[in-house]
């Protein structure tokens, strides 16, 4: 168990440092809508619909990286108090209580939508916008499922770490 949670652990690593470029791809496609809009006067529509995708892409396959990371924001009174046991444990119940479920409803909601899109081949609603907006919903329920394999592995770890001896 412990060498498929790491090579998951591994391959959410991999994918949110590559994932992270798109943040430059973002910067440089909005500086071009700038310059081609108030310098040229000349509409820009794929190169905005390109920004929009990048970053749904980034939130959603990076939303896995930041759970496996432990850097998702908090606004706590509490948590930053706390013993690294005490997180550890409050992280636990989190996962258990309101991610794992919410992670299997947005993949049973999710489902039903990305179909529907998949069987006519959504595409934007502008005309010279970007194909591809099937492909691009596609992305919810594969965000979900990694979000729910990495919130099982952040529980298997929990378990793990409490059955290895402490001095392994």
């Amino acid at each position: 168990m412990r060498s498929l949670s790491q090579k998951f652990d591994q391959f959410v690593t991999r994918l949110g440092r590559t994932i992270c470029w798109l943040t430059l791809a973002m910067t440089i496609a909005t500086f071009m809508i700038v310059i081609l809009r108030y310098g040229f006067e000349v509409s820009a529509t794929p190169i905005r619909d390109a920004v929009v995708y990048f970053h749904g892409i980034l939130i959603l396959l990076g939303i896995s990286f930041t759970l496996q990371a432990d850097q998702h924001v908090r606004v706590d009174l509490l948590y930053s108090r706390m013993s690294d046991e005490r997180k550890r444990v409050v992280n636990l119940i989190g996962c258990l209580a309101f991610l794992i479920p919410l992670c299997i409803v947005i993949l049973l909601v999710s489902i039903p939508y990305v179909s529907a899109s998949w069987r006519i081949l959504e595409r934007s609603a502008e005309v010279d916008g970007l194909p591809g907006i099937f492909l691009f919903k596609t992305l919810l329920p594969v965000s979900a499922g990694l979000l729910l394999i990495q919130a099982m592995n952040e529980v298997l770890k929990f378990f793990v770490d409490r059955i290895r001896p402490k001095n392994a």
